[in-house]
């Protein structure tokens, strides 16, 4: 199944925002216009404006308000990935060199900035308090997960509390971000609003959880990157996490990081004990459990396309495999 299939009736709305991303950050500085228009042409799921016009269309669907906060959602993801790839000095992402390989860290910095502050302005025209707080927590959430992820490099006494905790901060809050302030703009009671929030959170920490694991099983190819980066960055993940319980596995691992950079060689033999230990079907396991929590906060909506897409996107996050 293609992620895309699941709200292909949402295709003509997803290429008006495509467009309106590509028109709002055409800086005039050129270097600023090329590495910005780099880092959108290097592709994306766009599920963060997927979540946030598949939750207006449960309730008054108006796209010339409901774009504004789906492409401003989009730029915010952007942005972020932009420093993150500078913070983790990472040259490929989707397989393409990252605006700090191409040019360098100060260009790639001024570039998130840039689009940030793109992405602010675009939220002015939503007329709505309770759409810029919404908003603007999640902003503070996701700066004090990269500050704590930071803080936990190459640390291996960490425990699943903290884990959870960081990537509820750097991932799921944006998700259930775009699925909030898609009810909010459409109208929706806050019964509904809250569920959507729910459902995009239990699906945001599934989809991190995934992320984390096909870092270990998928290839470099499917992930348009190295495989194991956040390892070698020395980012305790989950399925790391679960075999850290293993003193033997904990020690080796300790004594790679204590270079603070793993090698090659090190990191394919770490990559295999986790690819063939127990922990990656713990980690399923876990993303599954999310999935269940997040499918059922739709109970309380009718079934129509955007529920039945809503569902679906969930299935595919849980078996997808890049």
């Amino acid at each position: 199944m293609k992620l895309s299939s699941t709200y292909k009736f949402l295709t003509d709305d997803l290429n008006k925002i495509e467009l309106e991303l590509l028109e709002t950050i055409q800086a005039e500085h050129p270097v600023l216009r090329a590495a910005s228009t780099q880092l959108l042409k290097a592709g994306g799921k766009r599920i963060r404006p997927v979540f946030v016009l598949l939750s207006a269309k449960l309730g008054e669907y108006n796209f010339e308000q409901i774009k504004h906060v789906a492409v401003a959602l989009e730029l915010m993801h952007m942005a972020s990935l932009v420093h993150d790839d500078v913070i983790d000095d990472a040259n490929i992402r989707r397989g393409k060199h990252t605006v700090n390989a191409k040019w360098d860290n100060r260009v790639a910095m001024y570039t998130g900035d840039y689009i940030f502050a793109r992405s602010l302005e675009i939220l002015a025209k939503i007329d709505n308090p309770k759409a810029h707080q919404q908003l603007s927590n999640t902003i503070v959430e996701l700066c004090l997960g990269e500050i704590e992820q930071l803080k936990d490099q190459y640390n291996v006494d960490q425990n699943l509390r903290t884990y959870l905790r960081r990537i509820k901060r750097k991932t799921a809050l944006l998700i259930a971000s775009s699925c909030r302030l898609g009810a909010i703009v459409s109208n929706l009671e806050p019964k509904y609003e809250k569920a959507l929030f729910r459902y995009g959170y239990y699906l945001g920490m599934s989809y991190q959880i995934i992320d984390d694991i096909l870092d270990f099983t998928a290839s470099e190819k499917e992930l348009g990157k190295p495989a194991g980066s956040d390892l070698k960055q020395g980012n305790i993940t989950l399925p790391v996490l679960y075999q850290l319980s293993d003193p033997n596995f904990k020690e080796h691992l300790e004594h790679a990081f204590q270079r603070a950079n793993i090698d090659n060689e090190n990191l394919e033999a770490i990559i295999k004990i986790i690819k063939e230990s127990p922990s990656i079907k713990q980690a399923y396991q876990l993303s599954e459990n999310y999935l269940q929590k997040a499918e059922k906060e739709l109970s309380i909506f009718p079934v129509n396309q955007a529920t039945v897409a809503l569902k679906d996107i969930a299935k595919y996050i849980g078996s997808r495999t890049f």
